[in-house]
């Protein structure tokens, strides 16, 4: 019963040929339509709201740097979305791509994480943003790229505005206590407003999440995804640029940052603008979110692992119409922060995986590469090899997240300040050496994509390392809600998900069985020259 149980929920997602193409939505968004999708999605509070926040509590005028590390660090983990949208464009973004990577049950965890908006008003924002989304596609995309063209055209005002009574006075010298005015709460400050202004940019993964009606998507998905941060992180540090020249770190306003500082200016006109803006680019935020999780649920439901009336795609509109409707009704529109690292972190994971796997050999299944196999310094090389395709590359992954997690809440506890926390920092730097080496001892497949995550492993080995220690300063409140959330998804799994999936039906031999990793067994391989 528990190998049963155990290969049900390790199953993985597999594609024949081009079937990871096969869809019954509508190809119909173009480069310019998908990358608008994420700015819209990352636009809003990040630059209406957050900045503020952040230059008066955390950074003072650094935000600058803070905006430039938090969209490195989002960079890192779009590297790994770039590639699974190039190599598997479908609808259901982190949950999909962990399907691929580690199996079932892991890939529901990632799949069903989001929130809610209490109040009416909000609610019936929700309403009106769901009855766009509902009309098809290519509608919701023209009506969020006119938000976004008019969202940019503001921010366009404000800066120049804004740099019409730019004073770099506040950005230079001392204050009256021997701060500096540019990092008066230290590099710290710095660090910490870019662990906050890292949420700004989450968004690039609707780009994923629209996969299946993308057309071109192994070429549109990768450059979206880099086109849209780049812009986004220009905006970003441009518009904080801004502020800090017009008024003193100290005395920005938290909740209306711009507006206030052009009030105090007596520029009147610019702050109702800059409302507008702000309106915008909020309800721009739900479009992009009633758009993004309706896919998720229609990619779980038609896998089995959802109630099937939830895969309904409507003959005429071509959108998953049921999805949309249900998910609007319980006001579920934004993933939780931590549930997107954690998604993050599942896809950048998944992409090491996938990439020390054996590969078909110009797409001959029946001819495999040398993808996974283990160098001859490996110490018990013979036993690694003997286990399933992937079972040791995963299990090095799972504990290299285990290392990074101890490694962040030492940290986070201050518990690295006595010696034997120095000692635990130092032996947990000794396991996350010896993990990376055993990585490194693997041999990475050689299939072709039009994209690829460089510098392989350490690149995504990176962007976990981020992701784990954000996770770590959220709060105790957030994680409380992590652990309700996957309970609830886990007990959907296994009341429904698991004896309903379409994987499953289409194991029906033991063959099947034992051929149920990403890629067929290793056992194929042809032999290195």
């Amino acid at each position: 019963m528990a190998s049963r149980i155990w290969k049900a929920i390790t199953r993985k997602k597999k594609f024949e040929g081009d079937s990871h193409l096969d869809t019954n939505l509508r190809r119909c968004l173009g480069l310019m339509d998908i990358t608008f999708l994420a700015l819209g999605q990352m636009m809003g509070a990040g630059i209406y709201v957050l900045t503020g926040t952040v230059v008066r509590n955390q950074a003072g005028p650094s935000i600058v740097f803070s905006f430039i590390l938090a969209g490195i660090a989002a960079l890192l983990s779009a590297f790994s979305y770039a590639e699974f949208g190039a190599r598997f464009p479908r609808a259901g973004s982190a949950y999909t791509y962990t399907y691929i990577g580690f199996g079932e049950l892991w890939a529901f965890i990632p799949g069903g994480f989001f929130s809610t908006y209490p109040d009416v008003l909000s609610f019936i924002l929700i309403c009106l943003c769901a009855c766009v989304i509902a009309i098809g596609s290519r509608v919701s995309a023209n009506v969020n790229t006119s938000f976004v063209v008019l969202n940019i055209l503001v921010i366009i005002i404000v800066i120049i505005s804004g740099m019409c009574y730019a004073d770099f006075n506040n950005w230079t010298g001392t204050t009256s206590d021997g701060r500096s005015n540019f990092f008066p709460y230290g590099v710290t400050g710095t660090l910490t407003g870019a662990a906050t202004c890292f949420f700004s940019y989450i968004g690039f993964e609707v780009l994923a999440t629209a996969g299946e009606e993308v057309k071109s998507p192994h070429r549109t998905i990768p450059v979206a995804t880099f086109l849209s941060i780049g812009v986004i992180m220009t905006l970003y540090i441009l518009v904080s640029s801004t502020l800090t020249l017009m008024v003193p770190y100290d005395q920005v306003h938290t909740t209306a940052p711009f507006a206030e500082a052009f009030d105090a200016r007596g520029c009147t006109v610019v702050k109702y603008i800059i409302s507008i803006g702000a309106l915008v680019g909020l309800t721009n935020n739900l479009v992009t979110g009633v758009f993004a999780l309706p896919r998720s649920v229609y990619a779980m439901a038609d896998d089995g692992l959802l109630f099937g009336w939830l895969a309904h795609v409507n003959s005429y509109t071509k959108v998953p119409l049921n999805a949309i409707v249900i998910f609007t009704l319980i006001n579920a529109v934004e993933f939780l922060s931590i549930g997107t690292l954690f998604a993050y972190s599942f896809v950048s994971a998944s992409v090491l995986v996938l990439r020390y796997q054996s590969a078909p050999i110009d797409g001959d299944e029946k001819r495999m590469d040398g993808g996974g196999e283990l160098s001859s310094w490996i110490p018990a090389r013979n036993f690694w090899e003997s286990l399933p395709s992937g079972t040791s590359i995963s299990l090095a992954v799972g504990a290299l997240i285990a290392s990074f997690f101890w490694l962040s809440f030492t940290f986070r506890t201050g518990f690295y300040e006595s010696w034997y926390g120095q000692m635990s920092i130092g032996l947990n730097g000794l396991c996350i050496v010896l993990i990376m080496a055993f990585i490194l001892g693997h041999t990475q497949n050689s299939l072709k994509t039009n994209f690829k995550v460089p510098c392989v492993p350490f690149l995504p080995c990176l962007s976990l390392l981020v992701n784990v220690f954000m996770m770590s300063y959220l709060t105790t409140a957030t994680w409380i809600r992590l652990f309700v959330w996957m309970g609830v998804g886990l007990l959907i799994y296994f009341a429904y998900g698991i004896r309903h999936s379409k994987e499953a039906k289409r194991l029906t031999t033991i063959a099947d069985i034992r051929m149920s990793s990403t890629f067929p067994n290793k056992n194929n391989r042809i032999p290195k020259t």
